[in-house]
């Protein structure tokens, strides 16, 4: 069945010059309306909106969009059949503000917005935005109404989602403030109950004793507290039990005169480490307690709980003696106490301990120009971010504009720097919102380790402020308290830097060693060996850089690129008509032990029918998890790929596991090469591999050969293949193309 967006012919007017136009054929008309439809038709099939075209009343629909069908659950034909279909799915709560919408538009002729829930058949809601117009006959009345649907039940959710997180925030901050303020049990529980309902909108809050449910504070709808007060007894005192649909809760009484029930939250609070009251929240829609807010309720509860015990211990002064008020950090004082039994903590576990030092800057001039209450506001936000993304260390503030952080399991120096260059934008990046305007926070570390700067809890903290005193003086963020040590970590950190944007400029290059074969010296294969051409540092050293990419794990993407790398430079030499080598490929144990790598090797081939492309691996490597490494050497095989141990011999092999892997060829280490020809004993052990290798059937190709003595003797031993410097130096793709084309025939 066909639908038109219009029913009704319109006629042309007359031309300027009281001269008409002629009228168009009806044959061109159909065609001209058919032309329309088509076009019409294909932007409504293709967008995720809802294009409807219906009366004033919405009681008879000339088009619906094919999305209808996806976002409404029934089929187009429904609405066709019958146009009050559309009107029959709105929430009852939200029909007679569409109605009086509708109503209006029909009045006014005006275009109009609104959002309202539909009921799909299988139980679930949806929230529907609708842009619309009316669509005026000659007389100017409403002829018809036109508009767009949209599906924003997402975004809807996300809103109620941040709106009750934000709801729960605005809960801690208030009780927060609260537990400063009040030192009674019972003005305690009555400020929370208050707070809940009044700052957090929650439909009902109280507070019952564990033993017996008895109330010791409610607020907000007295029925709530009736109805739910002591019903789906938690299994212990001290559970949490969440209701998200109270409204199918069967366990509970009737709720007699109370139809705002939708879900339901009982978390302990305990004194003295016992749970001795349950804070109970009534929420007016259900579902409202996802994992992130039962955790922030969770967090409230604790904190209540806090207060609550130091009631019970009457140690309320003694707390804000030990803490900083404005901020809730530990103060100086605490700080001072905690650290020694840190370090004694570190000391006995062996882990490295960083003590931070850390200041304002400008703190004063925010102070005299934007007032006392802002540089409040500064301190405020500062702790609060250094709490979300330190929730484990120790915090103190230790002056007016100073704050202290101790990494307890700290790790490798680079590492604390790295982790700090990541908290350092977390903290500082988002400007801090002060009296309505945005100000952001900058700051200077001194940083002091145990036990390279010291053992002592006083020796510590004194050179992370000396630290932080050069940091101040040299205009650097951070400063360590060793010297060479800040100095060889920026200059760490400022080389990973030049390798990440290496990556993303390519600045890499692969460079070929050629191998062969031992009494022909005819070429058999090359080794790829990757260069890194800086614009900054020009020729960068192999063994400056690719440690650090190891430890950076950007030996991932690098060495993935190499892969593909030597596969592209292979098909440029078939290309040409030149004879393309066996390239090898070295492999790190970062790689390997990917789950992906014979994956990540398959791509690197890219569909080629005929694999050239060989892996070497130290003999280290693979003797780690043999098990799991013979079975991703046995697909690489599959894939025609040749597998060679390198280094051999400088490390521990078992034999049996060699026999079993599927390696084609062993590479004797260069430091063997050197040595053989003056040290017999070395003689007697390349003689011996050599002799093991023939007997497994495998390949040996000799490494760093310099010297005709060095072959003539490997050549003797029944070695393979030569590779080093009296072969080729390494070769840069062109120098490698021209070496292959004097060996390509005619």
């Amino acid at each position: 069945m066909t639908y038109s967006l219009f029913d009704e012919e319109a006629d042309t007017p007359p031309g300027a010059g009281g001269m008409a136009r002629p009228l168009p054929t009806p044959l061109a008309l159909e065609r001209a309306l058919h032309e329309s439809e088509l076009r019409f038709r294909q932007l409504a099939e293709n967008i995720d909106d809802v294009l409807w075209v219906a009366d004033p009343q919405l009681q008879s629909f000339s088009y619906v969009g094919p999305p209808f069908e996806r976002i409404w659950g029934v089929p187009c034909e429904h609405v066709y059949r019958d146009g009050s279909a559309w009107l029959q799915q709105v929430h009852a709560e939200d029909a007679p503000a569409l109605a009086e919408v509708i109503e209006r538009v029909r009045i006014t002729g005006l275009g109009f917005r609104n959002e309202y829930r539909i009921l799909r058949p299988d139980g679930s809601q949806r929230w529907i935005f609708n842009r619309g117009f009316p669509i005026l006959d000659p007389a100017g009345r409403v002829a018809r109404l036109a508009g767009i649907a949209s599906d924003i039940t997402e975004r809807k959710l996300a809103e109620q989602r941040i709106a009750r997180l934000n709801r729960t925030y605005a809960v801690m901050s208030g009780i927060n403030n609260l537990i400063l303020r009040v030192g009674e049990r019972r003005a305690l529980f009555e400020g929370v109950c208050s707070v809940a309902v009044e700052v957090g909108r929650f439909h009902a809050a109280w507070i019952e004793c564990s033993a017996d449910a008895r109330l010791l504070a409610q607020a907000g709808c007295p029925d709530a507290a009736r109805v739910l007060a002591g019903a789906s007894r938690p299994p212990a005192p001290d559970a949490a039990v969440f209701c998200q649909d109270l409204a199918h809760e069967t366990s509970l009484p009737p709720h007699a005169g109370c139809d705002a029930l939708g879900s339901w939250a009982c978390l302990p609070v305990r004194a003295d480490g016992q749970a001795v009251a349950r804070l109970c929240l009534v929420a007016a829609e259900p579902g409202a307690f996802d994992a992130d807010e039962r955790r922030l309720l969770a967090e409230l509860a604790g904190d209540i709980s806090f207060a609550l015990d130091h009631m019970h211990k009457a140690e309320r002064l003694h707390y804000l003696a030990r803490f900083d008020a404005l901020t809730g950090l530990a103060n100086s004082t605490l700080f001072h106490e905690r650290l020694p039994r840190l370090i004694e903590a570190a000391q006995r576990s062996g882990h490295k301990l960083a003590v931070l030092v850390l200041d304002i800057e400008r703190f004063k001039r925010i102070n005299d120009t934007l007032g006392r209450h802002a540089g409040d506001q500064v301190l405020q936000a500062l702790a609060q971010r250094l709490r979300r993304d330190l929730p484990e260390a120790l915090l103190a503030r230790v002056g007016a504009d100073r704050f202290a952080i101790v990494f307890d399991q700290a790790r490798q120096d680079a590492d604390i720097a790295r982790e700090l260059e990541e908290r350092l934008h977390a903290w500082l990046d988002e400007p801090a919102q002060v009296g309505g305007t945005e100000l952001r926070i900058a700051c200077k570390l001194g940083i002091a380790l145990h036990p390279d700067d010291g053992s002592e809890a006083d020796a510590l903290f004194s050179h992370a402020e000396a630290a932080l005193k050069r940091a101040k003086a040299t205009g650097d963020r951070y400063v360590f308290y060793a010297e060479q040590m800040s100095e060889r970590i920026a200059e760490q950190l400022a080389l990973e830097n030049k390798l990440r944007r290496a990556i993303e400029r390519e600045e890499f290059a692969l460079h070929y060693q050629p191998k062969v074969d031992a009494a022909t010296r005819r070429l058999v294969g090359v080794e790829a060996l990757i260069r890194w051409a800086s614009p900054e540092l020009g020729l960068v050293s192999p063994a400056q850089f690719v440690p650090l990419l190891e430890e950076t794990g950007l030996i991932l993407e690098v060495g993935a690129w190499a892969l593909r790398r030597a596969v592209l430079d292979q098909r440029a030499w078939r290309e040409q008509g030149l004879p393309v080598p066996r390239v090898a490929v070295n492999v790190s144990a970062i790689q390997l032990r990917k789950p992906d790598f014979v994956e990540t090797v398959r791509a690197a081939l890219q569909g080629e029918q005929r694999c050239e492309l060989d892996i070497e691996i130290t003999e280290s490597l693979v003797m780690q998890d043999i098990e799991a490494n013979i079975a991703k050497l046995g697909a690489l095989r599959a894939l025609g790929s040749e597998v060679a141990i390198d280094d051999f011999g400088t490390g521990y092999s078992s034999l049996a596991y060699l026999a079993k892997l599927p390696v084609q060829a062993l590479k004797i280490d260069r430091s063997f090469v050197n040595a053989m020809v003056h040290d017999p004993a070395v003689m007697t052990l390349v003689a011996s591999v050599l002799s093991m290798a023939q007997a497994m059937r495998l390949k040996v190709v000799a490494e760093g050969v310099e010297t005709e003595e060095q072959a003539q003797v490997l050549q003797r031993l029944g070695c393979d293949q030569l590779q080093g410097y009296l072969v080729s130096r390494p070769l840069p793709p062109e120098q490698l193309q021209a070496k292959l084309r004097e060996l390509s025939p005619g």
